[in-house]
Order: structure tokens, then sequence, then C-alpha cells
């Protein structure tokens, strides 16, 4: 199954403990409490379960649902 947005949303709000209509699309997940250690976890969850390569300063540089989708889309 490929990494959606919404996918990435629902994980995002899961390891958050928010609802997932609560985060925007564009806003730093950073101001929601997404820490390093977090975000950690979320890489591991995607890359067992979606198989996906991402690094954590990619993420970091990044940190908004919006910028993540972008980074985590499948490649042809």
């Amino acid at each position: 199954m490929a990494l959606t947005l919404e996918l990435i949303r629902t994980d995002v709000a899961d390891i958050l403990g928010e609802d997932p209509a609560d985060i925007p699309d564009d806003e730093n997940l950073v101001d929601y409490g997404l820490d390093s250690v977090r975000v950690m976890a979320l890489v591991e969850r995607w890359t067992r379960d979606h198989g996906v390569s991402v690094d954590f300063a990619d993420l970091a540089e990044r940190p908004t649902l919006e910028g993540w989708s972008e980074l985590l889309a499948p490649r042809p």
C-alpha cells in the first residue's frame, strides 16, 4: 500500500494523540508536539510497513504533512 497524504496524516495523528482532521496539511508538526523520538518512530513504522526509505534529516527539514507527502510519494 502506498504511503498517501491521508495515511501519513492518520499515522501522525495517532502518534500525537490528535484527531487527523485537526492537523492541516501545511502546519508545522513541531507545533503539535512532534519531537525527534516520535519522528523516528514514524520512520521505523513506514520503513517496516511500507518499505519507504527516508532520512530523519529530510523529514526534519520539511515538518508538514504536505512536505512529507512529497518526500514519501512513490517514485516511478
